[in-house]
């Protein structure tokens, strides 16, 4: 298994692109891209299927839920998150 980061939200998804990575943490709050465009490229325009994304973020107000939602996150997580459950919801998307 490998651990692939990335600066920005231009090069996650890039990196997504041509990785096809199983599990992607994406922050909403990027440069060049944020969160929301992220996931909405790789899951509505692109269509990249297999890849399941979990969002982070300090926004936790209902609108922004449902942005992230509307985008195609899997799953979405407000700060503050703790650790553990962050552990525990890769392992279980990843079967480990």
């Amino acid at each position: 298994m490998e651990l692939l980061i990335a600066d920005n939200g231009l090069d996650a998804l890039e990196t997504i692109r041509s990785e096809r990575p199983e599990l992607v943490f994406l922050d909403v709050m990027m440069p060049k891209m944020n969160g929301f465009e992220v996931c909405n490229a790789v899951k509505n325009e692109l269509g990249i299927t297999g890849v399941f994304i979990i969002m982070l973020t300090a926004k936790g107000q209902e609108f922004d839920k449902e942005k992230g939602s509307e985008a195609g996150a899997d799953i979405y997580m407000t700060k503050p998150f703790n650790p553990d459950e962050i552990l525990e919801r890769a392992r279980g998307v990843l079967g480990i």
